[in-house]
């Protein structure tokens, strides 16, 4: 899931000044479940908003609305009939979700009120931790099931480094050596001699950017309608 988190009421405060009417949306996905951005997140947010305005003798209206996604142009389509009433909009997704959001409805001012953090895994409750770097080219099947693009301070594909201290990262001793915990796994489940295999260096092309993807079963209608 992609993780984030709120920025600060006064960041927001700044960028929203001057505007009378602001629409704030959320989205019920990804930042729902990190609580930064559903709907709970947003009505709390919105009456924040609303509070600061009238201490600082403020005269605007500020609505909230929560849609099932923002990268989605489907439910995107849902604020249509909202968005001509509003001087600007606050997105409380994520930053896919806000460009998605500021190119739909390309007239309108978007805001962000959240700092996108990265792909990651709930570890428990309120805790989440970074698993992936969307690398586009994943080893999982030779680390045991750990990324070291991720989890190696380094992105060393080739590891341990000389700086592993008792199975602690040298840059960051609070925190596992990568290459100790991918060797822990392969010794568990019988595959050390995978450690043997060079990793080749990345093939960073994959990684340009923007990234594009198309799935199969619709690259044919695609080229048809680029025809």
């Amino acid at each position: 899931m992609i993780v984030a988190e709120r920025k600060p009421l006064e960041q927001v405060e700044a960028m929203i000044d001057g505007f009378e009417r602001i629409l704030v949306v959320g989205c019920g996905t990804c930042v729902a479940v990190c609580m930064a951005g559903g709907e709970k997140e947003v009505e709390l947010f919105a009456a924040e908003l609303r509070m600061k305005g009238k201490l600082d003798g403020k005269q605007r209206t500020i609505d909230e609305i929560t849609i099932t996604r923002q990268c989605d142009m489907e439910y995107l389509e849902q604020l249509a009939k909202y968005v001509d009433d509003y001087d600007a909009i606050v997105s409380t997704a994520c930053g896919a979700g806000v460009q998605f959001l500021a190119e739909r409805y390309d007239e309108k001012l978007v805001l962000p009120a959240l700092n996108t953090r990265f792909i990651g895994v709930a570890e428990g409750a309120g805790v989440w931790s970074q698993r992936c770097m969307a690398c586009s080219d994943c080893v999982l099947d030779q680390t045991g099931g750990i990324c070291p693009m991720t989890i190696c301070a380094k992105n060393l594909l080739n590891g341990p480094c000389g700086g592993t201290d008792h199975g602690k990262c040298e840059v960051d001793g609070e925190k596992d050596c990568a290459w100790t915990l991918i060797y822990r796994k392969l010794e568990k489940i019988g595959r050390l001699d995978t450690m043997r295999k060079i990793q080749p260096p990345k093939d960073y092309s994959l990684m340009t950017t923007p990234g594009k993807y198309t799935h199969e079963a619709f690259k044919e209608t695609q080229a048809e309608d680029e025809e």
